[in-house]
């Protein structure tokens, strides 16, 4: 299935801090995803608008690449602040993907997916993107479902919290949890551009996300089961 891609060359959003940031058209978002239509933060707020639009100004992927490249090298840039990796039936489409990780090379990108790891080809296209310098973090719904994916061993893990969970933890596992950095920082001087340990595929740490958005509450009854 071909989607379309949206891309800000700046973003202003003070979470990302000033560098390039992509948005894929929500039909992208697989049905794994509990949250989809159901408490997602993308749901609401300015985003839901530049969400809705990709549809119909978005690029091809052809596009969206030829934006990658033509970053400088070494850049850190965030793929996906909506919307989740190219698929087709809830598989992930892996020459689409190698097509992201290609024009990445060089580069920083990184994204989540709440695609359904239990599915073998999805590992195979998370841990070969995660190998060749595209990271991708699984994304799990609570602390229990951290644990499953942190076993999986594929990629980094990160992990919807409670809105009020704004201290590191561990899960019931025993894998440490650090709470996103920028999603507590009063000041907004933490942003993915100098924090950027989501762009880490190697990681151990969990990083945790507060429910957030107009949402959070749904968020967070998920986050807590």
């Amino acid at each position: 299935m071909d989607y379309k891609y949206r891309v800000t060359c700046k973003s202003r959003n003070k979470k990302t801090g000033p560098i390039m940031v992509t948005t894929t058209e929500k039909k992208s978002c697989p049905k794994a995803c509990p949250l989809k239509d159901n408490g997602c933060y993308a749901d609401g707020g300015p985003l839901a608008i530049v969400w809705r639009d990709t549809e119909t100004m978005g690029k091809d992927i052809d596009g969206l690449c030829d934006d990658i490249k033509a970053l400088k090298r070494g850049a850190l840039w965030r793929h996906n602040q909506a919307g989740d990796l190219p698929h087709k039936g809830g598989t992930i489409d892996f020459k689409a993907l190698v097509k992201i990780a290609d024009a990445n090379k060089g580069k920083r990108g990184f994204t989540y997916t709440h695609h359904d790891m239990r599915n073998l080809v999805n590992q195979n296209c998370v841990e070969y993107a995660n190998t060749h310098g595209f990271t991708i973090n699984l994304s799990a719904n609570n602390l229990n479902e951290a644990d499953q994916l942190k076993k999986v061993n594929i990629g980094p893990v990160v992990v919807v919290l409670p809105e009020t969970q704004v201290t590191n933890l561990k899960t019931p596992a025993g894998n440490k949890v650090t709470v996103c950095p920028a999603a507590i920082d009063k000041t907004d001087k933490i942003n993915c551009a100098n924090c950027k340990l989501c762009a880490i595929a190697d990681r151990e740490t969990i990083i945790g996300f507060p429910a957030h958005g107009m949402r959070k509450k749904k968020a967070g009854i998920i986050a807590s089961a």
